[in-house]
């Protein structure tokens, strides 16, 4: 009797143990129909709550997941000023190439999706409201660029872009009658500007300078914010004596590199710096001062330019 009694107790808890395992696996198994996961089986004989256990599927590949087919453009508003000062009064002869560099490097940019408001020989006052409206219509997250072509005047470690009325005999005139490039990136930085792109070809000879100290200096380098990127033609503190009666070698080569797929815009101005340096003979050797923190592209967010946005042109 107490044989069969033993017996029948040992069944009895092999059944009651089969009944919970399967429970559970019944347990398990919804839960992989419901959430996705992979249920795996231990051995029989262990603990019956690790006979199943859920294993996350791994995460897939970040190269998966997106296509990192290169840079693209930032989602937000695209801006740019572009100003080509030539009719300067006390020069030898009027400047030609900045006019018809500021016309192509408008037209690229607003094939680029840009909204661009041109100006072409603008007095001080006329440069003051055209800075005015650009940096007035950034916002948070914006691309702003700016574009300045003309004639430059370096004081105390600081630049200034001059306008076509400029009258410059002394270093105070400078100030008067100039606009100071870095309080002019500080605008648009505190309205929000993701990216502040600056284009300068202003180191030229210039008749101001001949009168403040008997030689040109160039421009200076700036100390930009966070996110700002910057393109000289010619590197601080030299000058640029090439001067062509069209479009020079620098607008020529900085249009090539923004129209090249699959680089950031830092890329494009490096490869304006090393194209334009070949295609001088070492005569005009760009610089680039990079902040920038993210990679922003000449190109949309789909890779491609998008419609064609107004310009817009500056009164002189």
């Amino acid at each position: 009797m107490r044989t069969v009694k033993f017996a029948g107790a040992a069944a009895l808890a092999f059944v009651s143990l089969t009944l919970v395992s399967a429970e559970v696996i019944r347990t398990a198994v919804g839960q992989q129909l419901e959430t996705g996961t992979q249920v795996a089986m231990a051995p029989s004989g262990g603990n019956a709550a690790a006979e199943a256990r859920r294993e996350p599927r791994p995460a897939q590949p970040a190269a998966q997941q997106a296509d990192a087919t290169g840079p693209v453009a930032a989602a937000g508003p695209r801006l740019a000023l572009v100003i080509g000062n030539g009719a300067y009064p006390d020069g030898d002869a009027p400047l030609t190439a900045p006019i018809a560099d500021a016309r192509a490097v408008a037209d690229e940019l607003r094939e680029k999706g840009f909204d661009v408001e041109l100006g072409e020989n603008l007095s001080k006052q006329a440069m003051e409201c055209a800075v005015e409206r650009f940096t007035g219509r950034i916002t948070p997250g914006a691309t702003a660029l700016l574009y300045f072509s003309g004639h430059g005047v370096q004081i105390g470690r600081e630049s200034f872009l001059v306008p076509v009325s400029a009258q410059i005999w002394r270093a105070e005139d400078v100030r008067r009658d100039g606009i100071g490039l870095e309080p002019v990136v500080a605008a648009m930085n505190a309205r929000g500007a993701r990216s502040k792109l600056v284009i300068l070809d202003a180191a030229r000879r210039n008749p101001f300078e001949r009168r403040l100290r008997g030689f040109s200096t160039g421009l200076a380098p700036i100390a930009g914010p966070e996110g700002t990127l910057v393109l000289y033609a010619v590197a601080p503190g030299k000058i640029a004596d090439q001067e062509a009666d069209g479009q020079s070698v620098f607008a020529r080569e900085l249009i090539a590199q923004m129209r090249a797929p699959g680089q950031t815009a830092e890329e494009a101005f490096n490869r304006t710096r090393q194209t334009v340096a070949r295609a001088t003979g070492g005569a005009q050797v760009p610089a680039v001062f990079s902040a920038v923190t993210d990679d922003v592209s000449f190109a949309t967010a789909d890779g491609r330019a998008d419609e064609p946005a107004p310009t817009r042109h500056s009164a002189r």
